[in-house]
């Protein structure tokens, strides 16, 4: 059984930044890419990046490119997502994901998802 658990979200004004953190429990973590995806409300899920098994190479959404920063810790079995220069369109439900299919953008390719952690950027 793998166990994804998200923290880190809350209520930010536009302009600031956010670090949102993953921990996995129960399997390999190094085995797994991970990954972020978000839901804002009325709107279907989207992917925001994704980081490979050894951290080496990471994909990100256009909407993101240049603001927000995936990382990932094997010793902490922990992947982060740091956002900066956040906007009121960044507010959402955010999810973190693992597989074995590394640096896959497309949700269903997810195996293990947490429960999510919310945004709220204030303008």
């Amino acid at each position: 059984q793998v166990q994804l658990v998200e923290s880190g979200g809350g209520l930010v004004q536009a302009g600031g930044s956010l670090r949102l953190s993953c921990e996995v429990f129960g399997r390999t973590f190094s085995r797994y890419a991970m990954a972020w995806f978000r839901q804002a409300p009325g709107k279907e899920r989207e992917f925001v990046s994704v980081i490979s098994l050894a951290g080496s190479s990471t994909i990100y959404a256009d909407s993101v490119k240049g603001r927000f920063a995936i990382s990932r810790d094997n010793a902490k079995n922990t992947v982060y997502l740091q956002m900066n220069s956040l906007k009121p369109e960044d507010t959402a439900v955010y999810y973190c994901a693992a597989n074995y299919i590394n640096l896959a953008t497309k949700g269903v390719d997810y195996d293990y998802w947490g429960q999510g952690t919310r945004v709220t950027v204030s303008s």
